[in-house]
């Protein structure tokens, strides 16, 4: 029985997510209060005695001037991908949401490795299509993932699995006497500054203050800011998540003093500690680029990551389905224009 939840049924859905091996936080009915830019949808599929077995979490926003509406499901759905018969219908049960808001994509994007060539035909075959790019940050969310599963180790075991040269460095910021606290959010606009300057030197546009507030309040215990602090300055900081099993470093960002104290590995190390304490499986490291040439600007981030000694996984990209091909035809053409008069 598939069925569009109610808000007062979001509990439920809760608890579903939180538990399933393919529950994230952007999955979370609390990620709707961080969208609020979006509206946001839930809809489950249940079995007979009623439970739900899969869902998926549905931002929707309405396009001005067309009146049609793009239905996304960030990292969705929340289901066994390879139960294809439940697949199915709770596509049965988007289609019907499609109607309802005249949606004229929906677009999801689940942690499918590009080498499952078995999901890629289901969704093939469900009349989904494929979008993807060689850099991996040409979609939505990043393509290129680097993982370091935990696998039941102690802290000890992981430490000494660092390599040399990282556990160096987190040994050079506790000499120095750096401090990674977590703290409230009365220091966001400490974190904002950092992010700020580190926007400036690596090229990117930094979330306002506002975005930043919404996300903690609304992920709640699942969700810390981390400061590191140098001589009572703030030098690094970063907002983790800890969601269904895993724990996810979102945001991250240093000041452009203090970074011979190596602040950033200490705190890396702190939250792969939150990782252990909280019981997780998995300690995800989110986006860095899928080109490896060491001369490429990107290069730097993943060869820090690379030095927590996990893994870089490559997810197969968007999966879009077409229901009124004009419409994503006009928008195609809009998105491609402003990117145009981006580069001029």
């Amino acid at each position: 029985m598939t069925e569009i939840l109610r808000p007062e049924q979001y509990e439920e859905y809760e608890q579903f997510c939180q538990t399933h091996p393919r529950g994230g936080f952007t999955q979370s009915s609390r990620w709707f209060s961080v969208k609020n830019n979006w509206k946001g949808e839930i809809v489950v599929v249940r079995d007979q005695s009623g439970k739900i077995q899969a869902g998926c979490a549905v931002l929707i926003q309405k396009l001005p001037v067309i009146g049609a509406s793009l239905l996304y499901a960030p990292r969705g759905p929340v289901c066994d991908l390879a139960d294809r018969p439940l697949l199915e219908q709770l596509k049965k049960g988007l289609d019907q949401l499609a109607r309802q808001y005249r949606a004229y994509q929906l677009k999801w994007d689940p942690e499918v490795l590009a080498s499952d060539t078995q999901v890629a035909q289901t969704m093939r075959e469900m009349g989904f299509w494929l979008f993807a790019g060689p850099e991996g940050f040409e979609t939505i969310q990043a393509r290129f993932n680097y993982h370091l599963f935990l696998q039941g180790r102690s802290e000890d075991e992981l430490f000494q699995n660092l390599t040399q040269k990282t556990r160096y460095n987190v040994r050079v910021a506790r000499k120095h006497g750096v401090e990674i606290k977590v703290v409230g959010q009365e220091y966001l606009d400490e974190f904002v500054r950092i992010m700020q300057t580190t926007g400036e030197r690596d090229g990117f546009q930094v979330r306002p203050k506002s975005y930043f507030a919404r996300m903690l309040q609304a992920l709640g215990e699942h969700a810390r800011l981390y400061l590191g602090f140098y001589q009572g300055n703030v030098v690094c900081g970063a907002i983790a998540t800890n969601y269904a099993g895993k724990t996810c470093y979102v945001y991250g960002a240093s000041d452009n003093l203090y970074r011979n104290v190596m602040p950033n590995y200490l705190m890396q190390w702190e939250m792969i500690r939150w990782a252990v304490e909280t019981g997780c499986t998995l300690y995800d490291f989110q986006g860095v680029s899928g080109n490896l040439d060491e001369n490429s600007h990107m290069y730097g981030l993943y060869r820090f990551k690379k030095g927590f000694n996990g893994q870089l996984d490559e997810y197969a990209g968007e999966w879009n389905y077409t229901y009124r091909p004009w419409v994503e035809k006009l928008v195609s053409i809009a998105l491609a224009l402003r990117e145009k008069r981006k580069r001029h």
